[in-house]
This record gives structure tokens, C-alpha cells and sequence, in this order.
């Protein structure tokens, strides 16, 4: 089964990380996700994963009376931000959550775990 793992954390603390941290510290922290990247390809379960650019770049879309609106930015207010994703395929949920656990997300901000809805296309 698929499940979408949302990676949510405060930007505002990723930031100040990034202009305060040593390169040699970044470094240090991305290998967390390369592991992380390669136990998800030793397992077999990674279908995809991006990381996102901050909400600074997001442009929120809606369709009223039949005219397109844009907002610059995310539509809410939150004290953590969307910034990444990964898709697996897994046996259930338990697997799904291990994965998440996992997750060097999991650590600063929190993981949401979504099971991907399939629909059937008509004929």
C-alpha cells in the first residue's frame, strides 16, 4: 500500500540554523537524509521524495464564480510548514510509521502519514 509521508517543521527555525550553523554542520546534517534516502532504496519502498522551497515560494490557487485567484504564500498560518515528502510502498501501516519514525523530519518537526486513496478510471 502507498502512503505519502508529509515532512512538516518551523522554517523560521531552519533558517536561523542554516545562517548560524558551520558548513562542516550542514553538511553533518544533510547526511541524515542521505542515510536516511538509502535505507528507504535498501528496503525498496522509496516511490519518490522532493524537498519543497519555503512557503516564500508557494503561490495558493482557488477558482471563484469561474475566476482563478492567486495568493502568494500558504493559505494558513501555521507554526510548522510543508516542506518536503516522501512516497513509499509498504505492506501497512505499522511500516509506514517505522519509515516516518525514521525520518530525520521526525526529529525537528513532525511526520504525517497519509495512505494514498486509489481511484478506479472509468472505461
Amino acid at each position: 500500500m502507498e502512503y505519502l509521508l508529509l515532512i512538516y517543521g518551523d522554517e523560521g527555525a531552519a533558517e536561523e540554523y542554516a545562517k548560524n550553523a558551520t558548513p562542516e554542520e550542514q553538511e553533518a546534517g544533510m547526511q541524515d537524509w542521505w542515510k536516511y534516502g538509502a535505507w528507504l532504496d535498501e528496503k525498496g519502498i522509496r516511490r519518490a521524495g522532493e524537498a519543497l522551497h519555503d512557503t516564500t515560494q508557494a503561490t495558493t490557487v482557488r477558482v471563484r464564480d469561474g475566476e482563478t485567484v492567486t495568493t502568494d504564500g500558504p493559505f494558513a498560518e501555521t507554526k510548522e510548514q510543508l516542506g518536503g515528502f516522501y512516497l513509499i510502498d509498504v505492506a501497512n501501516l505499522d511500516e509506514a510509521i517505522e519509515a516516518a519514525a525514521k525520518c530525520p523530519g521526525a526529529f525537528m518537526g513532525s511526520i504525517e502519514v497519509r495512505p494514498i486513496e486509489k481511484f478506479e478510471e472509468p472505461q
